[in-house]
């Protein structure tokens, strides 16, 4: 039986996503774009929660489409308020149309977002080496300058913590425990080149 981070858990839905998603580098704009504003969204709530939301909140939200989300009216707004698929909290939804109109802003200034994001990090994953969950930090250095420079840019709800969960979930960091199966596979496909 392959040795997993103990987060996962024994939900299909958690196990999936630790299988296939977790820590494998993510350069598309619009991915990222999504990531982004589900991190949001569990803030104070179990990723879970969020997880099994998540098709309702591409429905909700356009597929995550930035340009549509940043012209998102009060009208709009509050249909998403009375939407039972995602989390309905006004602070959290506000920031969603906020981080679509300062993501379009630094897609234009930097040519994508994936540039600017990953510059935190020199283009490349940082690979930790925990042996338990309990090593892994809340926050970082970078995710601590990320937070700083996106909250200038007027991002919201882009707190070091919040940042940090972004990195893992995006493969910014490999934080896979190393007796994890998908530790190594996710290195040694980076190191080939190949998708993790």
């Amino acid at each position: 039986m392959e040795k997993r981070c103990d987060w996962a858990g024994t939900d299909p839905d958690y196990i999936h996503y630790h299988d296939t998603e977790w820590g494998v580098p993510l350069h598309d704009d619009g991915r990222l774009f999504e990531m982004l504003v589900l991190e949001g969204a569990q803030a104070g709530l179990n990723w879970l929660t969020i997880l099994k939301k998540r098709p309702a909140y591409r429905k909700a939200f356009d597929d995550f489409d930035p340009v549509r989300v940043a012209r998102y009216d009060a009208r709009k707004i509050d249909r998403l308020m009375a939407d039972p698929g995602i989390v309905r909290n006004r602070k959290k939804i506000d920031a969603a149309v906020t981080n679509a109109k300062a993501f379009l802003r630094v897609r234009k200034e930097f040519g994508s977002f994936d540039t600017y994001i990953w510059s935190f990090v020199e283009g490349r994953p940082v690979v930790n080496a925990w042996e338990t969950v309990k090593q892994m930090p809340a926050s970082t250095p970078a995710s601590e300058a990320m937070s700083a420079d996106l909250k200038k840019r007027g991002f919201s709800f882009v707190g070091p913590v919040i940042c940090y969960a972004f990195m893992q979930s995006t493969g910014m960091v490999n934080d896979h425990i190393v007796t994890c199966f998908r530790y190594n596979e996710i290195n040694n496909r980076q190191a080939t080149g190949k998708r993790p």
